[in-house]
């Protein structure tokens, strides 16, 4: 052991090995980097040697090369990747929401390779505004008054409330008072915001007369909350947001204010989907604002849209916050690219998460089967029929008829399986039920098949 210590190769020495340069310009390391890895491997190398796992000096100097090039590929590769989704789940939170569309992509990609007109009137040659890229568009496909696009949807709820209900009062229904993923809670964005909550009715029953007995004069807004992520059944009952808008007789102050959420622009009811209410719907009934989210069943990225009164929408604009919370050129891009898709011929149908929720069993079945004819010997494998969700936070209890595959490996265990898939190139995300893999081709795409087949085949040849 001793003897090992004392050969262990000095940093500089290492730092001349052909490998170890051969590592660093692959990788575009810097020298400074590359010596901090390196010495980083020699002191693990110092720690095989005091557990006795290295024993002689060369395979001493072949241990610490190795754990070099093992910390360079890490360091080389990133973070954030592809996934192909093959757990039926359409906008799947923990893998992004929403697939763009290739017309965003083209967009975003076009956008950023060089300068734009982000801020900058083209017409007038004069600063422009980042809020007017998109307002006539959102106007358009919602029929409001006005509009402007911020983050995301609990920035949109944060910035409405902190704007105007700051030390005042906002009535929520105790069965509204929802939590979204990553137990954000409308009560904790609203201490945030410094509005002060006031809870009337129960989890399952609210009436007319329990906003009305809560009225004061410190009110400032009714809030009604869409529960797209769970569902009361049984003995319920709610107020509709139009019927609130009575209360403005009394009040004319006070602002109606619903967080749509989910923002549906495509109609998924007429095709017995749910019954998420369309956005242009919610809009005729009057209200003072309404804010919904881009990534959801909009199908685009991440952002938080509201909508509304002109002069609400101008007072939000000009708000300090509105700054703090502002999107960029890219997110702007790929929603734009979305939004246009509402008002062409294809009125969003092309959109990946529309065109997935409305897959035909016929397509998921063709594409089941040609997968299967594809696979290793070494799998058993059978189409069978389960229900794929919507997923996101939206159209809770809703599932879609669909087809999976469920197979078997003849030496590695299902575990095993999803383990190596998540380490694929591409990643691939499947699911597990009774001992077998499940792989939901809802959610798989046509030009993914390729892939999806080559990383299961990689299995079988290891």
């Amino acid at each position: 052991m001793n003897h090992l210590l004392r050969v262990l190769p000095p940093i500089h020495e290492l730092m001349k090995n052909e490998h170890i340069q051969f590592l660093g310009n692959t990788a575009n390391l810097s020298p400074n980097k590359m010596t901090d890895i390196v010495r980083q491997a020699v002191h693990e190398a110092r720690m095989q040697i005091m557990q006795g796992n290295c024993t002689t000096s060369e395979e001493l100097k072949q241990w610490i090369l190795s754990e070099a090039e093992r910390e360079v590929q890490q360091i080389a590769k990133h973070h954030l990747v592809k996934v192909i989704n093959g757990t039926g789940v359409v906008l799947h939170t923990n893998l992004g929401r929403a697939p763009l569309s290739q017309d965003a992509f083209v967009r975003i990609s076009e956008t950023i390779a060089g300068y734009s007109n982000l801020e900058f009137d083209l017409q007038e040659g004069t600063r422009g505004s980042r809020h007017s890229i998109l307002e006539e568009l959102i106007v358009e496909t919602t029929g409001a008054e006005a509009a402007m696009v911020v983050n995301n949807n609990a920035a949109a709820v944060y910035l409405i409330l902190r704007v105007f209900a700051k030390d005042k009062q906002v009535i929520v229904s105790r069965g509204e008072l929802v939590e979204i993923g990553g137990s954000f809670r409308v009560s904790s964005i609203m201490e945030e915001s410094d509005a002060k909550l006031v809870e009337v009715g129960t989890t399952n029953k609210t009436h007319f007369h329990d906003y009305e007995d809560a009225l004061n004069e410190a009110t400032a807004m009714l809030m009604k909350v869409h529960t797209s992520n769970f569902r009361i059944e049984g003995f319920t009952a709610s107020v509709e947001a139009e019927d609130l808008m009575k209360l403005k007789v009394k009040y004319p102050e006070l602002l109606i204010y619903e967080d749509l959420g989910s923002g549906a622009l495509f109609d998924f009811r007429k095709l017995g989907i749910g019954d998420e209410p369309v956005v242009r719907e919610v809009v005729k009934k009057g209200l003072d604002l309404i804010s919904f989210s881009g990534d959801k069943l909009l199908g685009g990225p991440q952002a938080g849209v509201i909508v509304g009164k002109q002069n609400l929408i101008n007072q939000l604009k000009k708000h300090q916050l509105s700054r703090v919370l502002r999107v960029d050129k890219m997110t702007l891009a790929a929603l734009e690219a979305t939004l246009k898709s509402y008002v062409s011929y294809s009125k969003g149908s092309d959109l990946p998460v529309i065109k997935a929720i409305l897959k035909e069993k016929q397509e998921i079945y063709a594409q089941a089967s040609s997968f299967v004819a594809k696979l290793g010997s070494s799998y058993e494998a059978e189409i069978i029929e389960v229900k794929s969700a919507i997923g996101g936070g939206t159209m809770p209890g809703v599932e879609i008829p669909s087809f999976a595959v469920a197979l078997k490996h003849s030496t590695c265990s299902a575990e095993c399986i999803t383990e190596l898939l998540r380490a694929n190139d591409p990643a691939i995300v499947v699911r597990i039920k009774d001992d077998q893999v499940l792989i939901d081709f809802r959610t798989i795409a046509n030009e993914e098949e390729e892939a999806l087949i080559k990383g299961f085949n990689q299995i079988t040849q290891n």
